[in-house]
């Protein structure tokens, strides 16, 4: 996997320079507040300095402190400095290097899920050298990956893949948020991360879109062949779009190499087209069809219900688009953001038990 053994949790500083309120841009920093069990003690971001997370970003889950820079944030000891923000090209903005080179000096350790590597910039490796930092950057991959060799087809757990509409829809939220009631209703689920927040949130991993392109499959099995064969379900994290001109071969090298039983189609309310492309997205029954055609003669998988991120409309909105897309999608759907997953669940749930998977699993390794 991506990361060592997990240390003690962290008391993170969380950096969003001025990216704090854009929940596209600054998705890593709000997915560790809403998931992560480690702390987040301090903000840094200049624009919103002196307020609080609450009165920025309300409905996290947490609150901290708002500063300016890494001297501020000192004062509430933190060990670790969350580069918090994931943008297109994954390259870091200009004024993030002077807060990193001082939480560097600081002896922090810096946790990076950018594209650009901190263990590669000369500058960043000379001021850890000399202050012991560590620098985790996320999204190294491991040398060793296999090819895929078709052992994901045999694992015990019923694996559940979330497939998307577009990226930035939601779909690591989703399998948190599935693995959450999964554990209320007492089902044994485990989150499997594919992707750089998930990553941090889970502790281990393996950043997919950083793999070279024939040993996509082979990282993706190797995350499901890494799950306890005594959990029933694994929950994968998915990336990209089949449909999206510059991400699609990832999303497929999910769809083959995690070997999915079901998928969970993920969708954001209001979004017609690929962003930053000129490609429409279908309505939701053609999109699930697309889905299930394309892995069909390999390993079939069926779409079995609709995850709605419904947070750019209000909660009339939200409720109404639902049940449009129960009904265009002929499959249960809802936010399990907003609404909770418990029903999200009990789908997922109702359609494994539809697998002789589920029925051979379930005899070997009963729920607690």
């Amino acid at each position: 996997m991506n990361a060592a053994a997990r240390p003690p949790r962290r008391r993170y500083v969380a950096l969003t320079d001025g990216f704090l309120a854009d929940r596209h841009h600054a998705k890593t920093a709000h997915g560790v507040l809403r998931y992560s069990q480690d702390e987040v003690v301090a903000i840094v971001d200049p624009a919103y300095a002196g307020m609080r997370l609450s009165d920025v970003v309300p409905g996290l889950g947490r609150d901290a402190p708002i500063v300016a820079g890494i001297r501020e944030a000192l004062a509430f000891s933190p060990t670790s400095l969350l580069i918090g923000i994931a943008i297109s090209g994954g390259r870091m903005p200009e004024q993030f290097r002077r807060h990193i080179l001082a939480a560097i000096d600081a002896g922090l350790e810096i946790v990076n899920g950018l594209h650009e590597f901190l263990s590669d910039d000369e500058e960043f490796v000379a001021h850890a050298r000399a202050s012991g930092a560590r620098l985790w950057d996320v999204r190294r991959v491991p040398p060793d990956i296999p090819l895929f060799s078709g052992a994901a087809y045999r694992v015990p757990q019923v694996v559940v893949l979330a497939v998307g509409s577009d990226c930035s829809v939601g779909k690591m939220t989703v399998m948190l948020e599935l693995a959450r009631a999964a554990r209320a209703a007492g089902d044994g689920a485990e989150f499997v991360a594919t992707g750089q927040t998930g990553i941090m949130i889970a502790g281990r991993g393996i950043a997919v879109d950083r793999v070279i392109s024939d040993f996509i499959t082979g990282a993706c099995e190797q995350l499901v062949l890494s799950v306890d064969p005594a959990t029933r379900f694994t929950l994968v994290e998915g990336q990209g779009s089949i449909l999206h001109p510059a991400f699609a071969p990832v999303t497929y090298g999910l769809l083959f190499g995690a070997a999915p039983d079901l998928l969970v189609l993920c969708h954001e309310v209001g979004r017609d087209r690929i962003d930053g492309y000129d490609v429409p997205i279908p309505d939701l029954r053609t999109l699930a069809r697309l889905y299930e055609a394309a892995i069909e003669p390999v390993k079939p998988a069926p779409c079995v219900a609709v995850a709605l991120n419904t947070a750019a409309v209000g909660e009339e909105q939200a409720r109404a688009a639902i049940r449009r897309a129960r009904e265009l999608a002929g499959l249960p759907a809802d936010d399990p953001l907003r609404f909770g997953g418990a029903d999200l669940w009990q789908a997922v749930r109702t359609a494994a038990r539809r697998t002789s998977k589920y029925k051979e699993h379930k005899e070997a390794a009963p729920a607690p």
